[in-house]
Protein backbone atom coordinates (compact mmCIF):
# COMPACT_ATOMS: atom_id res chain seq x y z
CA UNK A 1 0.00 0.00 0.00
CA UNK A 2 1.35 3.41 -0.99
CA UNK A 3 0.96 6.59 1.06
CA UNK A 4 0.86 9.79 -0.95
CA UNK A 5 -0.65 13.25 -1.06
CA UNK A 6 -0.86 16.09 -3.55
CA UNK A 7 -0.85 19.82 -2.86
CA UNK A 8 -1.48 21.47 -6.23
CA UNK A 9 -3.17 20.98 -9.57
CA UNK A 10 0.23 20.47 -11.17
CA UNK A 11 0.86 17.53 -8.85
CA UNK A 12 -2.26 15.45 -9.48
CA UNK A 13 -0.49 12.30 -10.60
CA UNK A 14 -0.64 8.73 -9.36
CA UNK A 15 2.05 7.35 -7.05
CA UNK A 16 1.34 3.67 -7.55
CA UNK A 17 4.34 1.51 -6.85
CA UNK A 18 4.11 -0.25 -10.25
CA UNK A 19 2.79 1.81 -13.17
CA UNK A 20 3.46 3.47 -16.51
CA UNK A 21 2.32 7.08 -16.91
CA UNK A 22 2.61 9.96 -19.35
CA UNK A 23 3.25 13.21 -17.51
CA UNK A 24 3.49 16.80 -18.78
CA UNK A 25 6.57 18.95 -18.34
CA UNK A 26 6.69 20.37 -14.83
CA UNK A 27 4.64 17.58 -13.28
CA UNK A 28 5.20 16.65 -9.63
CA UNK A 29 4.34 13.78 -7.32
CA UNK A 30 4.41 14.98 -3.74
CA UNK A 31 5.98 13.36 -0.71
CA UNK A 32 5.00 9.73 -0.25
CA UNK A 33 6.47 6.31 0.48
CA UNK A 34 5.88 2.70 -0.51
CA UNK A 35 5.93 -0.53 1.41
CA UNK A 36 7.91 -2.01 -1.49
CA UNK A 37 11.31 -1.38 -3.03
CA UNK A 38 10.95 0.47 -6.33
CA UNK A 39 12.84 1.20 -9.53
CA UNK A 40 11.97 4.50 -11.26
CA UNK A 41 12.76 5.09 -14.94
CA UNK A 42 11.85 7.63 -17.63
CA UNK A 43 11.88 6.46 -21.25
CA UNK A 44 11.46 10.13 -22.21
CA UNK A 45 12.03 13.28 -20.20
CA UNK A 46 13.83 13.14 -16.85
CA UNK A 47 12.84 12.45 -13.24
CA UNK A 48 14.39 13.81 -10.06
CA UNK A 49 13.79 12.15 -6.70
CA UNK A 50 14.05 14.21 -3.51
CA UNK A 51 14.51 12.76 -0.03
CA UNK A 52 15.62 14.25 3.28
CA UNK A 53 19.12 12.95 2.50
CA UNK A 54 19.50 14.46 -0.97
CA UNK A 55 18.45 14.56 -4.61
CA UNK A 56 18.93 12.00 -7.40
CA UNK A 57 18.32 12.70 -11.09
CA UNK A 58 17.97 10.22 -13.96
CA UNK A 59 18.11 11.01 -17.68
CA UNK A 60 16.93 8.37 -20.16
CA UNK A 61 19.87 5.98 -19.72
CA UNK A 62 19.71 5.96 -15.92
CA UNK A 63 17.15 4.82 -13.34
CA UNK A 64 16.64 5.52 -9.64
CA UNK A 65 16.36 2.83 -6.98
CA UNK A 66 14.16 3.77 -4.00
CA UNK A 67 14.12 1.40 -1.00
CA UNK A 68 10.93 0.52 0.87
CA UNK A 69 9.79 3.02 3.47
CA UNK A 70 11.85 5.92 2.08
CA UNK A 71 9.88 9.16 2.02
CA UNK A 72 10.39 10.84 -1.36
CA UNK A 73 8.88 13.11 -3.99
CA UNK A 74 9.34 13.48 -7.74
CA UNK A 75 9.89 16.38 -10.14
CA UNK A 76 9.66 15.81 -13.89
CA UNK A 77 11.43 17.75 -16.65
CA UNK A 78 10.13 17.78 -20.20
CA UNK A 79 7.17 15.66 -21.36
CA UNK A 80 7.84 12.40 -19.53
CA UNK A 81 7.02 8.73 -19.94
CA UNK A 82 7.40 7.49 -16.36
CA UNK A 83 7.85 3.80 -15.45
CA UNK A 84 7.95 2.30 -11.96
CA UNK A 85 8.25 -1.33 -10.86
CA UNK A 86 7.92 -2.47 -7.25
CA UNK A 87 9.40 -5.51 -5.50
CA UNK A 88 8.97 -7.04 -2.05
CA UNK A 89 11.44 -5.43 0.37
CA UNK A 90 14.94 -6.84 0.76
CA UNK A 91 15.05 -8.65 -2.59
CA UNK A 92 18.23 -6.63 -3.18
CA UNK A 93 19.57 -6.35 0.38
CA UNK A 94 22.69 -4.37 -0.59
CA UNK A 95 20.58 -1.54 -2.08
CA UNK A 96 19.12 0.04 1.07
CA UNK A 97 19.59 3.69 0.10
CA UNK A 98 18.43 5.60 -2.99
CA UNK A 99 20.82 5.34 -5.92
CA UNK A 100 21.09 6.21 -9.61
CA UNK A 101 21.99 3.15 -11.67
CA UNK A 102 23.03 2.65 -15.27
CA UNK A 103 20.37 1.34 -17.68
CA UNK A 104 21.53 -0.83 -20.56
CA UNK A 105 19.11 -1.79 -23.40
CA UNK A 106 17.97 -5.09 -21.83
CA UNK A 107 17.29 -3.46 -18.47
CA UNK A 108 15.41 -0.63 -20.18
CA UNK A 109 13.05 -3.02 -21.97
CA UNK A 110 12.48 -5.10 -18.84
CA UNK A 111 11.51 -2.02 -16.81
CA UNK A 112 9.12 -0.83 -19.53
CA UNK A 113 7.42 -4.22 -19.90
CA UNK A 114 7.18 -4.90 -16.17
CA UNK A 115 5.76 -1.44 -15.45
CA UNK A 116 2.67 -2.24 -17.55
CA UNK A 117 2.42 -6.04 -18.01
CA UNK A 118 -1.35 -6.33 -18.47
CA UNK A 119 -1.16 -8.23 -21.77
CA UNK A 120 1.16 -10.93 -20.40
CA UNK A 121 0.37 -14.09 -18.39
CA UNK A 122 1.15 -13.79 -14.69
CA UNK A 123 3.77 -16.56 -14.71
CA UNK A 124 5.63 -14.89 -17.59
CA UNK A 125 5.56 -11.54 -15.80
CA UNK A 126 7.05 -13.15 -12.70
CA UNK A 127 9.92 -14.62 -14.72
CA UNK A 128 10.57 -11.24 -16.35
CA UNK A 129 10.58 -9.56 -12.94
CA UNK A 130 13.21 -12.00 -11.71
CA UNK A 131 15.42 -11.25 -14.73
CA UNK A 132 14.85 -7.55 -14.03
CA UNK A 133 16.04 -8.03 -10.45
CA UNK A 134 19.11 -9.91 -11.69
CA UNK A 135 19.94 -7.02 -14.02
CA UNK A 136 19.40 -4.44 -11.26
CA UNK A 137 21.63 -6.44 -8.94
CA UNK A 138 24.61 -6.14 -11.28
CA UNK A 139 24.00 -2.61 -12.60
CA UNK A 140 26.59 -0.11 -11.31
CA UNK A 141 25.65 2.97 -9.33
CA UNK A 142 26.25 6.35 -10.97
CA UNK A 143 27.48 9.65 -9.42
CA UNK A 144 24.29 11.67 -9.93
CA UNK A 145 23.44 12.49 -6.32
CA UNK A 146 23.29 15.86 -4.61
CA UNK A 147 23.44 15.30 -0.84
CA UNK A 148 21.40 17.56 1.44
CA UNK A 149 23.32 19.82 3.81
CA UNK A 150 22.74 19.51 7.56
CA UNK A 151 24.84 22.43 8.79
CA UNK A 152 22.98 25.72 8.32
CA UNK A 153 26.08 27.51 6.99
CA UNK A 154 26.64 24.83 4.38
CA UNK A 155 22.95 24.81 3.44
CA UNK A 156 22.98 28.58 2.87
CA UNK A 157 26.21 28.25 0.87
CA UNK A 158 24.60 25.65 -1.40
CA UNK A 159 21.47 27.77 -1.83
CA UNK A 160 23.55 30.78 -2.89
CA UNK A 161 25.40 28.82 -5.56
CA UNK A 162 22.24 27.09 -6.83
CA UNK A 163 20.38 30.39 -7.16
CA UNK A 164 22.40 31.43 -10.22
CA UNK A 165 25.01 29.06 -11.64
CA UNK A 166 26.43 31.78 -13.91
CA UNK A 167 27.87 33.49 -10.81
CA UNK A 168 31.36 32.12 -10.16
CA UNK A 169 31.42 32.12 -6.37
CA UNK A 170 34.68 31.37 -4.57
CA UNK A 171 34.70 29.78 -1.12
CA UNK A 172 36.08 32.92 0.57
CA UNK A 173 33.28 35.00 -1.01
CA UNK A 174 30.65 32.48 0.10
CA UNK A 175 32.15 32.34 3.57
CA UNK A 176 31.87 36.10 4.00
CA UNK A 177 28.16 35.95 3.15
CA UNK A 178 27.24 32.98 5.38
CA UNK A 179 29.59 33.82 8.25
CA UNK A 180 32.09 30.97 7.95
CA UNK A 181 35.76 30.82 7.04
CA UNK A 182 37.09 29.13 3.94
CA UNK A 183 38.62 26.33 6.03
CA UNK A 184 35.31 25.74 7.80
CA UNK A 185 33.37 25.47 4.52
CA UNK A 186 36.06 23.21 3.05
CA UNK A 187 35.73 20.93 6.08
CA UNK A 188 31.91 20.93 5.87
CA UNK A 189 31.90 19.97 2.17
CA UNK A 190 34.23 17.06 2.94
CA UNK A 191 32.56 15.88 6.15
CA UNK A 192 28.92 16.13 4.97
CA UNK A 193 29.22 15.48 1.23
CA UNK A 194 32.53 13.60 0.93
CA UNK A 195 33.31 16.08 -1.87
CA UNK A 196 35.30 19.22 -2.41
CA UNK A 197 33.46 22.42 -3.24
CA UNK A 198 34.40 22.20 -6.97
CA UNK A 199 33.25 18.56 -7.10
CA UNK A 200 29.90 19.43 -5.53
CA UNK A 201 29.47 22.42 -7.85
CA UNK A 202 30.06 20.18 -10.86
CA UNK A 203 27.40 17.75 -9.58
CA UNK A 204 24.97 20.63 -9.19
CA UNK A 205 25.71 21.86 -12.70
CA UNK A 206 25.14 18.39 -14.14
CA UNK A 207 21.82 18.11 -12.31
CA UNK A 208 20.69 21.42 -13.75
CA UNK A 209 21.96 20.44 -17.20
CA UNK A 210 19.91 17.22 -17.22
CA UNK A 211 16.81 19.21 -16.24
CA UNK A 212 17.34 21.76 -19.02
CA UNK A 213 18.19 19.19 -21.71
CA UNK A 214 15.03 17.22 -20.86
CA UNK A 215 13.06 20.41 -21.43
CA UNK A 216 14.55 20.78 -24.91
CA UNK A 217 17.16 23.49 -24.25
CA UNK A 218 20.07 23.76 -26.70
CA UNK A 219 23.50 22.58 -25.59
CA UNK A 220 25.03 26.06 -25.90
CA UNK A 221 22.28 27.60 -23.77
CA UNK A 222 22.62 24.85 -21.15
CA UNK A 223 26.39 25.35 -20.94
CA UNK A 224 25.92 29.07 -20.28
CA UNK A 225 23.05 28.74 -17.79
CA UNK A 226 24.90 26.06 -15.83
CA UNK A 227 28.06 28.15 -15.46
CA UNK A 228 30.54 26.51 -17.83
CA UNK A 229 32.96 28.88 -19.52
CA UNK A 230 32.43 27.30 -22.95
CA UNK A 231 30.13 24.69 -24.53
CA UNK A 232 33.16 22.46 -25.14
CA UNK A 233 34.01 22.48 -21.42
CA UNK A 234 30.43 21.46 -20.62
CA UNK A 235 30.44 18.72 -23.26
CA UNK A 236 33.71 17.31 -21.92
CA UNK A 237 32.47 17.07 -18.31
CA UNK A 238 29.10 15.67 -19.38
CA UNK A 239 30.70 12.99 -21.56
CA UNK A 240 33.18 11.96 -18.85
CA UNK A 241 30.38 11.61 -16.27
CA UNK A 242 27.52 10.17 -18.33
CA UNK A 243 29.33 8.39 -21.14
CA UNK A 244 27.83 10.34 -24.03
CA UNK A 245 27.59 13.96 -25.16
CA UNK A 246 24.66 16.20 -24.20
CA UNK A 247 23.76 16.34 -27.89
CA UNK A 248 23.05 12.60 -27.66
CA UNK A 249 20.65 13.10 -24.71
CA UNK A 250 17.49 11.94 -26.46
CA UNK A 251 19.29 9.17 -28.34
CA UNK A 252 20.65 7.81 -25.04
CA UNK A 253 17.13 7.66 -23.67
CA UNK A 254 15.90 5.62 -26.62
CA UNK A 255 18.71 3.07 -26.90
Amino acid sequence: MSEFRHNSAAAQHDAKATSAQRLPAGARIDRHRHAEDQIVYTSSGAAEVHTDAGHWIAPGDRAIWIPAGCWHEHDFYGPTRFHTVAFPPERLPHRRTPAVISVQPLLRELIIVCSDPRDLPANEVERLRQVLLDQLDRSPEEPLRLPAAQDDRLRRTCDLVAEDLTVQWTLPELGRVVGAGERTLTRLFRSEFAMTYPQWRTQLRLHRAVQLLAGGAAVTAVAHRCGWATPSAFIDVYRKTLGHTPGDYHVAGMR
